[in-house]
C-alpha cells in the first residue's frame, strides 16, 4: 500500500509520458540524489571513494554505452575496451597536445574520437549479425592493443605505452581529492544517464529495438538499418569513450593499453546481461554487482573459514572468488535470464499491492 497509484490522474500528453510517473517513484529517486551528492561526500571514507564508488560511476556509464548498443539495438561488440582505450588515449592527447585544452573539452573529444573509431569498426554489422559481429568488434580489441603499443605518437613518444595526468582542474577547481573525483563522475553520469533515457524513450530509441527485434520487418516499414546500427554505434562508442577517458584520468591517473584489455570488455558485457539487458537502469545494476561482489567476497571467504578453522592463501582466496562470482553469474541467469532490472521491476509490482495476497 506504499506504492499506490490511486488518484494520480494526467491531464496532459507530457505528464503521462515522463520519466519516472509515478509520485513515488520521483521522491524516491529525490532521495537518492540528495545521498549521493551530499550525505555519501560527508561520510564516506577515502577507501570507499577509490576502491567502490569511483570504480562504480565509471563502470555504470561505460555498462549504460553497452547497453545501448547490445541491449537496445541487439548488436553484440566485444570490442568495448578498444572503445574505452581510444577515448582514453584521445582525451590524453587532447589534454597534452593543445595548450590551455580544458579537462571536460578534452574528455568530450575522447568520446567523439571513439564515436568515429566505433563508427568505422561498426561497418561490419551492416552485412553480419550475431557471433559474426561479435568476432568482428574483437578486431577493434586487437587492432586497439597493437595501436597503442607500436605507434608511439599516440603514447607522446613512450615506448612502453604508459602515460600518466597530473593536476587536474575543471573549472579552477582541483580534482586531486577523491571527493571531487567522485562529484565529478557522478555529475557526468547523471547528464549522460539523463540524456540517455531520453534518448531510447524518443524515435531513434524505438528504431533500434525495431531493428533488435526484427531488422527485416524493420526495414519493411521504412526504418533504416544502417543509419539506426551505426547511430547506435556511434551513441555507444562516445559514451564508452567518456567512460574510458574518466577511467584513465581520474581513477587511474597512469596506465598502459594492458588497462583496456578484452578483459574489460567481457566485465562490461557481463554488466549488461546481468543488469538486464534493454534498461538503463539494469546498468546501474550490473556495475554494482561486479564492482561489490568481488570486494565483498575477499573479505567475507577469510572470515568464513576462519570459522572452521581454515586459513586460506590470498591465491587461494582469488581462485576461490572467480569459482563463487562465475557460480552467481550463472545462477542468475539461470533463475533470471531478464537480469536484475527485470527482479527490480517484479518487486515495484508487488509493492503496489501489498500487504494482500497476490
Amino acid at each position: 500500500m506504499f506504492y499506490r497509484e490511486n488518484g494520480q490522474f494526467k491531464t496532459s500528453y507530457r505528464a503521462d509520458q515522463q520519466i519516472l510517473p509515478i509520485a513515488q517513484d520521483r521522491w524516491a529517486m529525490l532521495l537518492l540524489l540528495l545521498v549521493a551528492f551530499v550525505a555519501v561526500p560527508m561520510g564516506a571514507s577515502d577507501y570507499l571513494f577509490r576502491a567502490i564508488l569511483i570504480p562504480f560511476l565509471i563502470f555504470s556509464l561505460a555498462a549504460v554505452g553497452v547497453n545501448i548498443l547490445v541491449g537496445f539495438c541487439g548488436q553484440i561488440s566485444l570490442g568495448s575496451g578498444a572503445f574505452m582505450a581510444v577515448g582514453a588515449y584521445a582525451a590524453y592527447n587532447f589534454f597534452v597536445r593543445v595548450e590551455g585544452m580544458p579537462l571536460l573539452v578534452a574528455l568530450l573529444l575522447g568520446g567523439v574520437s571513439a564515436m568515429l573509431f566505433g563508427m568505422v569498426f561498426g561497418l561490419p554489422s551492416l552485412r553480419v549479425k550475431g557471433l559474426y559481429l561479435a568476432v568482428a568488434t574483437l578486431a577493434a580489441q586487437f587492432f586497439a592493443d597493437w595501436m597503442f603499443l607500436r605507434i608511439q605518437w599516440f603514447t607522446n613518444n613512450s615506448p612502453s605505452g604508459s602515460v600518466s595526468v597530473s593536476n587536474l582542474q575543471v573549472f579552477g577547481l582541483s580534482l586531486e581529492s577523491p571527493v571531487a573525483k567522485y562529484l565529478f563522475c557522478l555529475t557526468l553520469l547523471a547528464v549522460i544517464a539523463l540524456l540517455a533515457k531520453n534518448l531510447v524513450r524518443g524515435a531513434v530509441g524505438r528504431e533500434w529495438m525495431a531493428i533488435r527485434d526484427m531488422d527485416v520487418a524493420a526495414a519493411v516499414i521504412g526504418i533504416r538499418p544502417m543509419y539506426a546500427k551505426l547511430s547506435a554505434f556511434a551513441v555507444s562508442s562516445f559514451i564508452v569513450g567518456v567512460a574510458g577517458a574518466l577511467w584513465g584520468f581520474i581513477y587511474l591517473g597512469a596506465w598502459e593499453p594492458a588497462a583496456f584489455s578484452v578483459d574489460q570488455s567481457f566485465k562490461l558485457l557481463f554488466m549488461v546481461i546481468i543488469g538486464g539487458m534493454g534498461s538503463i537502469m539494469g546498468s546501474f545494476f550490473g556495475a554494482a554487482f561486479i564492482v561489490v561482489l568481488p570486494i565483498f567476497l575477499s573479505q567475507f571467504l577469510p572470515a568464513l573459514a576462519g570459522l572452521f578453522g581454515i586459513e586460506i592463501s590470498t591465491a587461494g582466496v582469488s581462485h576461490a572468488e572467480l569459482m563463487v562470482f562465475g557460480g552467481l553469474i550463472v545462477w542468475f541467469l539461470i533463475v533470471e535470464p531478464h537480469g536484475l532490472a527485470k527482479l527490480w521491476s517484479i518487486g515495484k509490482q508487488k509493492l503496489r499491492l501489498w500487504p494482500f495476497p497476490h
